[in-house]
């Protein structure tokens, strides 16, 4: 009988670790591999990172800011480029919002670079949606050919590079 309470006590505290771990993976904090080169140089192919559920409760994205959205079944890492209500518009590898050139010197890769477009521009962002792009622009599929995303889909903020170990720190 003593033999039996052991077993259901570990397995009780097994069960409560195993719980605890999935709120918080799935409500706090979680664990992704970057498994294409569209945020390149930020953030590289297979790099691990932490990202963070929690700003996304009690606020809104901001411009510049690298994100993870459900797109499809796949979870893509992008940064935002527009807000509501702006308007965006593309003219040789450089990026307007409300005709003013967005300064994006400390992240983009090729700026001069042309990525085939489903999305005619000038383009204003519906309210409740947002601009997105890959700091990699001639290898990243974004809003340039899907369209602006919706705030529902965005599931959290990109955070933390845990690996590789030699390139560890926060990611902005």
């Amino acid at each position: 009988m003593r033999l039996f309470k052991n077993i259901l006590d570990g397995f009780k505290e097994i069960t409560a670790a195993v719980l605890i771990a999935l709120l918080i993976s799935q409500f706090l904090i979680s664990h992704i591999t970057i498994p294409t080169g569209s945020m390149i140089s930020t953030i590289n192919i297979n790099d691990h990172m932490v990202v963070s559920h929690i700003p996304f409760y009690y606020r809104n994205p901001e411009r510049g800011e690298i994100i993870v959205f459900k797109h499809g079944e796949n979870n893509l890492i992008k940064r935002v480029i527009g807000l509501p209500g702006e308007t965006i518009d593309l003219n040789n590898g450089k990026v307007y919002v409300n005709g003013v050139e967005l300064n994006e010197v400390e992240y983009i890769r090729h700026p001069e670079t042309t990525y085939p477009q489903a999305v005619a521009f000038p383009y204003t962002i519906p309210e409740g949606h947002y601009f997105v792009m890959g700091d990699n622009r001639e290898n990243s599929a974004d809003s340039r050919s899907f369209g602006s995303i919706d705030r529902n889909i965005i599931t959290a903020v990109g955070g933390y590079r845990i690996y590789p170990f030699n390139n560890i720190g926060i990611v902005d």
